[in-house]
């Protein structure tokens, strides 16, 4: 029991972030999902940024309460980590507009449909899954090592 406390002390933040990474995850797909029921698939491109945009807002303050403690809640430390927050989320959403008109329109994605329970996955949905993986990981680095990492404390 000790080794297993130990080991949830020690990597603390990386599992919490995994799991507000998880919910904002969720967040994102839900949000995409229902918009693209909502526009019959036709405005993926735009179905994404309002995704990201909901999922964006509530990363950062699970980001900044839970996952990096950031105490300060000085206005002018809150607008940096605001500003760099958007600004490196900004970037991995380019990352990703990038990645699905690469996968849906050059590689022919959109073709793929078929359901599971139910559910219709499209490729649109496949490539998205996909290139989660890579924002994830884009966006733990900008977090840790440059947003939150100044003024922990403060």
């Amino acid at each position: 029991m000790k080794k297993i406390k130990a080991f949830l002390k020690e990597k603390r933040e990386i599992l919490l972030y995994i799991l507000f990474g998880a919910l904002t995850t969720l967040v994102n797909f839900a949000a995409f999902w229902l918009f693209s029921l909502l526009s019959s698939g036709r405005y993926y491109l735009l179905n994404n940024a309002v995704a990201w945009l909901l999922s964006v807002i509530f990363a950062f303050v699970t980001n900044k309460l839970f996952v990096f403690g950031s105490k300060s809640r000085n206005f002018k430390t809150l607008m940096r980590e605001a500003g760099e927050f958007f600004a490196a989320r900004l970037f991995s959403l380019g990352v990703e507009e990038a990645g699905l008109i690469i996968f849906v329109e050059w590689l022919g994605f959109d073709s793929i449909s078929f359901t599971v329970f139910g559910i219709e996955i499209t490729g649109q949905l496949i490539a998205k899954v996909i290139l989660a993986v890579v924002v994830v990981i884009l966006n733990y680095f900008f977090s840790k090592f440059i947003i939150f990492a100044k003024n922990r404390n403060a």
